[in-house]
């Protein structure tokens, strides 16, 4: 009987070359180890580029990797100006594209992980497992399919690929899968003219509660002050209140700030109108072809056009199947972290600073990193996963004192009430919140182009 190959002479394999997969890289890199990135994309960040148009709510400063700056600078790499807020395009092209081509022959692209197991070891069997390496399968781009052996793996690819549905229980809602047609589940892009014509003039329902929503209320109301006739419904899941919008002038992150704001000014100038304690069960299509949203309340909207649906991510753990995950039944985080992040207990942004242990898994050498390691909750930031990243590429090559050493520190305002999935309550101070906030009295633009409501934006948790 055949040995399988030492895992100390194979590569960890990282799944996804998106901000924290490529960040994960070059720590491994710099620490001598051997790396592969799988990417399903054609390029580097593929989800990143999918959301290119949205301006984040975070500086240069706070979007890139140590590591990866010394891995680019020695490429000659010429930073960013640290104070500005770049798109997701321009987060592409001035650092994760030039990051990914760094690397050079470690990251493969057109390359889709279909599942991750232990060789010769399916889930059940505890002899030997883990002493075998990892075997990760894909599918290549021209459907080939190809079996890669691993020490490690460190799953980053993220929640993008998931979106949540607009049925209040967390499944879609009857006859939303019929309506697909007039349903959107991203941020619309009004500038591509196609796109835009199909909101002009028209009455769009907004479901969600979070940044994304923020971000295409702005963008509606935008729109609206151009063609008459343009109207957002926003239909939330909790109630209306001065901390619904963030944490306005008070945010840490002002550009996230701004973005509460701007859907505050949206409700405030008449270019949306607000749906309180709605949670869709039904999505009905009118004589006229136009749906109508029915909550299970009973309660029937008026007719809209169109419905963008915002409620959230959730992690694919589809190809993961033969893995011993330890996760939270809640929010399907790793259990450890899972208490830290929990928005049943923590309205704002605190987060303990957690590295390779908050990390593990039963399966040992493996780990989710970035928003993919905060399954359903939505306080992600970039800097989080970096800080992950290090910690595992330290604890992989052995040294635990590095790995152990993790030091983050996040702005604590601005995300009071979690996604609006938790609670009724107008205020999340009621429900146990830890910090809210005061209402927003003024609106703060963010970007250069006067008129451009996606200048104002969050990240979608990439």
């Amino acid at each position: 009987m055949s040995s399988p190959t030492p895992a100390t002479d194979l590569p960890v394999v990282v799944v996804g070359a998106g901000p924290v997969g490529l960040a994960a890289a070059a720590h491994l890199a710099e620490r001598g180890l051997p790396v592969r990135v799988l990417e399903r994309g054609a390029e580097a960040a593929q989800a990143v580029r999918e959301w290119g148009h949205v301006r984040l709510f975070s500086r240069w400063a706070e979007l890139t990797d140590p590591a990866a700056e010394r891995l680019l600078t020695a490429a000659g790499w010429d930073a960013p100006d640290p104070e500005a807020y770049p798109t997701g395009a321009e987060w592409v092209s001035g650092y994760l594209q030039p990051l990914a081509d760094a690397l050079g022959a470690a990251v493969t692209y057109g390359t889709t992980v279909t599942g991750v197991s232990r060789a010769g070891r399916d889930r059940v069997v505890d002899e030997g497992r883990a002493e075998r390496p990892f075997t990760v399968d894909c599918v290549t781009v021209d459907g080939r399919e190809e079996r890669v052996r691993a020490r490690a793996v460190i799953d980053a690819s993220g929640t993008w690929s998931l979106p949540a549905p607009a049925g209040g229980n967390g499944l879609p809602a009857l006859g939303e899968r019929t309506a697909a047609d007039r349903l959107a589940y991203r941020v619309p892009d009004l500038a591509d003219p196609a796109v835009r014509a199909r909101y002009a003039g028209r009455r769009t329902a907004v479901v969600g509660s979070g940044a994304s929503a923020f971000t295409a209320l702005a963008a509606l109301a935008e729109l609206a002050r151009d063609v008459p006739g343009t109207r957002a419904v926003w239909v939330l899941r909790r109630g209306l209140g001065g901390a619904t919008y963030g944490g306005g002038s008070a945010d840490q992150l002002p550009a996230r700030g701004a973005l509460g704001l701007a859907a505050k000014a949206a409700v405030d100038d008449g270019h949306a109108e607000a749906v309180t304690g709605f949670r869709t069960e039904a999505v009905e299509r009118a004589v006229d072809g136009r749906l109508v949203l029915v909550g299970d309340d009973g309660r029937r909207l008026d007719p809209v056009d169109e419905v963008i649906v915002l409620t959230g991510l959730r992690p694919d753990l589809s190809f993961l199947a033969e893995l011993r995950l330890g996760l939270d039944e809640r929010l399907q985080a790793p259990a450890a972290l899972a208490p830290e992040i929990d928005p049943n207990q923590h309205s704002c942004g605190t987060v303990r600073p957690h590295g390779h242990r908050e990390l593990a898994h039963p399966e040992a050498d493996f780990y989710l990193a970035g928003q993919k390691s905060y399954g359903r909750a939505p306080t992600f930031l970039a800097l989080t996963g970096y800080e992950q990243v290090r910690s595992i590429a330290a604890a992989l090559a052995g040294d635990t004192e590095a790995a152990d050493r993790v030091i983050l520190t996040l702005p604590e305002t601005g995300v009071c009430g979690g996604p609006g999935l938790l609670t009724d309550s107008a205020n999340p101070q009621d429900a146990g919140g830890c910090c809210g906030t005061p209402a927003p009295q003024q609106l703060l633009r963010i970007g250069t182009a006067a008129g451009d409501a996606t200048e104002a934006a969050v990240v979608p948790r990439p």
